[in-house]
């Protein structure tokens, strides 16, 4: 019988309260905006037309919770391999927790001041962290 480490899974579940907390103030802002504004719902039908309606401080929740949908989940899909294959070291979960703190503080800062620069630093850093992983996968599977 193969054991399973779980130690990749308190990451993963970071990362998904991490989307659900962006998710909630993406709809707080939104409804919000609309809300006190008089938007009717029905002017929002496309992504375009949100971006329209919306001003910038609005809208970086929405943005992030898209961000959030491109290089998480490459870790969620390395996590599940580092699980699947056995590979899990205290190495791979440090960098899952370097990502996943970071990816907080990316989406933090996208939620409110919004300063590109030190998003963009979040960013790159906990992206170094992932491919970090990857890049150590790749050659024990070598």
């Amino acid at each position: 019988m193969t054991i399973i480490s779980t130690s990749l899974a308190l990451p993963i579940l970071a990362m998904l309260l991490l989307t659900l907390v962006v998710w909630v103030t993406m709809f707080i802002h939104r409804v919000g905006y609309a809300n006190a504004n008089d938007i009717d719902a029905q002017k929002m039908k496309t992504p375009s037309d949100v971006a329209r309606l919306l001003p910038d401080e609005v809208s970086g929740s929405g943005n992030n919770f898209k961000n959030l949908f491109e290089m998480p989940v490459l870790f969620y899909v390395m996590c599940l391999y580092l699980t699947v294959f056995g590979q899990v070291t205290s190495m791979m979960v440090t960098c899952a927790w370097v990502f996943v703190v970071l990816r907080a503080v990316h989406s933090f800062i996208h939620c409110s001041y919004n300063n590109v620069m030190h998003r963009f630093i979040a960013y790159l850093a906990s992206s170094s962290a992932l491919w970090i992983m990857v890049i150590v996968a790749v050659i024990k599977a070598l």
